[in-house]
């Protein structure tokens, strides 16, 4: 009983937090998940995983604007009231943080995602055919 319980757990591959915290293969934990940016590898170096079947879709976008406006508009205005800089420091400061905490974000939600659509075995819905 304790083989098919170790079976299961390896089945499952990693702790998807983890694999998608270092964007890495969600089954093995080894291959990275992204070869350039946010774009995916064919498939894992580690254990051979194919990449294809992922689909996280418009899900990281959604959450990262989401994330990103609080963040971003929430120390503008921090910064805006707590020290009255001239408009040319929010149009610097915020024009270069953005992207880049946005590229961040991105690349973390979309491992995130990945990760857990693998661990659930998440995969398009079909109608059952009678």
């Amino acid at each position: 009983m304790a083989a098919s319980g170790s079976h299961d757990a390896q089945s499952r591959g990693v702790n998807p937090l983890l694999a998608g915290t270092l964007a890495r293969c969600p089954r093995c934990g080894r291959g990275p998940l992204f070869h350039t940016g946010l774009m995916l590898r064919p498939n894992c170096s580690g254990c051979g995983l194919d990449y294809k079947f992922f689909d996280t879709g418009d899900g990281p976008a959604v959450f990262a604007i989401l994330i990103l406006g609080f963040v971003v508009l929430g120390g503008a205005l921090f910064v805006e009231f707590r020290y009255e800089p001239p408009v040319w420091v929010h149009v610097v400061l915020w024009g270069l943080l953005t992207p880049l905490l946005a590229f961040v974000l991105l690349r973390f939600l979309k491992a995130i995602l990945i990760a857990l659509q693998w661990t659930h075995k998440a995969e398009e819905g079909r109608l059952a055919k009678d």
